[in-house]
């Protein structure tokens, strides 16, 4: 007689560290509920560490995606987390590149990513100079932000010194200027989902009513957006000059120069990926965190 065969393999556990529960949050949860994942919802705010302790003190899963919103949130408790042991999805290192524009310019230039042109200064007087090389109009950026704060369009030089002579008595932060090209682009950019070496999902993302802005919470729409071989490389290309694992890559369509990288998210927001173009997105995130597959 044969006897059934009993399974013994432990389920893959996960841990999901957050500052801020959002739609993406709660997916990534219930797919991995649905795959019989020992998932735990750890919020980072609540969370201390001793950094001379042993890994098991401290949590029972190994792997970590990380979801923090705050920048600084992210790489502290990634750089913690991994001095302990862990394997954190996205890295410090990738966390750390990402969530500052400046250094992810660099970086993506540096391994032959066609990015916008963009200048850097460390003073009012030095960033208005730093705009005439550049030319009117330009973009203004904070190296740290998202969903498009503190982001603006500078089209001549009394503007540019109204907005800088109000970055001066802002946090230090704020006075290193990064000035980025206005690429001329059709009324929208594409934000591409990397999973591992895969563009799993892309869509479009059209400026709202009078925005030149895409960011989605300033009211822009979304549509699918076919993964061409093009997108997909510069999409792999870009991922890999910041050793991600799991991340958005935004980049513009330049009538002149076509593709280019403006941005790469490791914390990536990708509810309306999700909605516009069925791919499940939440459950090929976990499946590659655990290296769970149709469990």
């Amino acid at each position: 007689m044969n006897k059934e065969r009993i399974n013994t393999t432990p389920a893959p556990s996960l841990t999901i560290l957050y500052d801020n529960i959002r739609w993406e949050e709660k997916a990534l949860f219930e797919a991995a509920k649905k795959k019989g994942i020992n998932i735990t919802m750890l919020d980072c705010k609540a969370l201390s560490l001793k950094l001379e302790g042993k890994r098991d003190d401290i949590l029972s899963n190994s792997n970590v995606i990380q979801r923090c919103v705050s920048y600084f949130r992210s790489i502290h408790s990634t750089s913690m987390l991994e001095g302990l042991g862990y394997r954190v999805i996205n890295s410090f290192e990738t966390s750390n590149i990402c969530g500052n524009k400046l250094f992810a310019h660099v970086t993506l230039r540096k391994n032959g990513v066609k990015t916008p042109r963009a200048i850097a200064a460390f003073s009012a007087e030095s960033a208005l100079s730093a705009i005439e090389e550049i030319g009117y109009p330009v973009v203004i950026k904070p190296t740290v932000g998202s969903w498009g704060r503190l982001i603006g369009l500078l089209r001549d030089r009394d503007a540019a010194a109204s907005v800088i002579e109000s970055r001066e008595y802002m946090f230090p932060l704020y006075r290193i200027y990064f000035f980025e090209e206005f690429v001329k682009r059709p009324p929208r950019d594409i934000r591409a989902i990397v999973i591992g070496n895969r563009v799993v999902a892309a869509i479009y993302r059209y400026s709202g009513h009078e925005e030149w802005k895409t960011n989605m919470a300033l009211g822009g729409r979304a549509e699918p957006c076919f993964v061409t071989n093009e997108l997909e490389e510069i999409c792999l290309k870009a991922t890999d000059a910041v050793q991600g694992e799991f991340v958005g890559v935004d980049l513009m369509e330049s009538d002149e120069d076509g593709l280019m990288v403006h941005e790469v998210n490791s914390t990536t927001e990708f509810k309306n990926t999700v909605r516009v173009t069925g791919v499940d997105i939440p459950s090929l995130a976990v499946e590659y965190s655990t290296g769970a597959r149709n469990r």
